[in-house]
């Protein structure tokens, strides 16, 4: 078998196990996942792998370890978006907005991400915060742009337009 080779059968067993990670994950046996994700690590260390075990830790409030591993999962592959994202989430999560934003900035510029949905979003959690009701909304608008679906970005779009029409009812369309 060639390196290459080996290499592709490593990273696919882990990837196998980064999936029974998540799907334990969904369950919410954390601890039980994030076991997994760190065996799936040692057999081959992805990104994926890597981001997922952090998100895992986010549920235990340990958001340094989580950040740490994004970290990680951005030294593997510098294009993939979720772990820039994931970083952002976690610093609006500390009540850390002005960190965040870099962070979803770049999520925004990765080539390597399916929902951008979920930067937007952040951005918007991180506006309203600030009490920057118009950008908040730019970014909600867009989230639902990219996900119609989204229940939380529709949610968010009015919560904010009812912030908007209570400061000056005049604007709000």
């Amino acid at each position: 078998m060639s390196d290459d080779q080996e290499r592709q059968t490593k990273r696919q067993e882990a990837m196998e196990w980064v999936g029974k990670a998540y799907q334990l994950h969904m369950k919410n046996e954390v601890e039980k996942a994030i076991a997994l994700y760190t065996k799936s690590i040692e057999i081959c260390p992805t990104p994926e792998a890597y981001t997922f075990r952090g998100w895992a830790r986010s549920f235990e409030k340990d958001y340094a370890a989580a950040i740490e591993d994004c970290h990680r999962a951005i030294d593997l592959d510098p294009e993939f978006g979720n772990p820039y994202n994931d970083i952002g989430a976690y610093y609006v999560e500390q009540h850390e907005p002005d960190e965040a934003i870099p962070w979803l900035h770049m999520a925004l510029k990765a080539k390597r991400y399916e929902s951008y949905c979920f930067p937007h979003f952040n951005l918007g959690r991180v506006f309203e915060a600030k009490g920057q009701l118009e950008k908040a909304l730019e970014h909600f608008h867009k989230a639902l742009e990219e996900n119609p679906r989204y229940a939380l970005a529709a949610k968010a779009v009015e919560r904010v337009k009812g912030k908007l029409a209570a400061k000056n009812p005049e604007t709000i369309s």
